[in-house]
């Protein structure tokens, strides 16, 4: 069995739909979801500011690969259109692997650049640390320590002013 953190967001047409179609593409590997915030974009800032939440899975079947083609495909039944030319451009979905552990709570590491664990750059994205916090409050991310810490003392500590929570939108696991 593994257990996955994946980072939602979408900023392109029905923002909460698309990160429901990721939740009903990932069925019943969520475990738990976070509330949703609203963060303007990171890296390339002239585009719609995004919804983001994350998520916990879990899969008795599921290895690291096996989680970056289900966030994929959650993509693709989003509607989304990769620009190669625009890296961090807007997009109807993005699911992002954060992390994974084996069934025996080890994290995994991996320098593939089709898929490195955990994500380079997660320790600095209030937008993913944040909502982990919602579903983890004493979570660690592998490699990089506590995730209040990270958010609290680290780079992403000056992106905290700009998450808004809203809870007026909600998601739900379907577990």
């Amino acid at each position: 069995m593994t257990r996955a953190v994946l980072s939602l967001g979408s900023n392109l047409g029905d923002r909460l739909g698309h990160l429901r179609t990721a939740l009903a593409a990932l069925g019943e590997s969520v475990l738990v979801v976070s509330g949703v915030y609203e963060t303007p974009p990171w890296g390339d800032t002239e585009q719609p500011a995004y919804l983001n939440a994350v998520l916990l899975a879990a899969d008795p079947t599921a290895g690291p690969y096996d989680w970056l083609a289900r966030g994929r495909a959650a993509e693709d039944a989003a509607g989304r259109v990769r620009d190669p030319g625009r890296r961090f451009g807007p997009r109807t979905l993005d699911v992002d692997v954060v992390a994974v552990w084996t069934d025996d709570d080890r994290p995994v590491f991996s320098d593939d650049p089709e898929l490195t664990l955990p994500h380079p750059r997660a320790h600095l994205r209030a937008f993913v640390l944040r909502p982990w916090i919602d579903i983890q409050p004493y979570g660690q991310l592998p490699g990089h320590g506590w995730l209040t810490d990270l958010l609290t003392t680290g780079p992403a500590a000056a992106e905290v002013p700009e998450l808004s929570p809203r809870p007026d939108l909600t998601l739900e696991s379907t577990a």
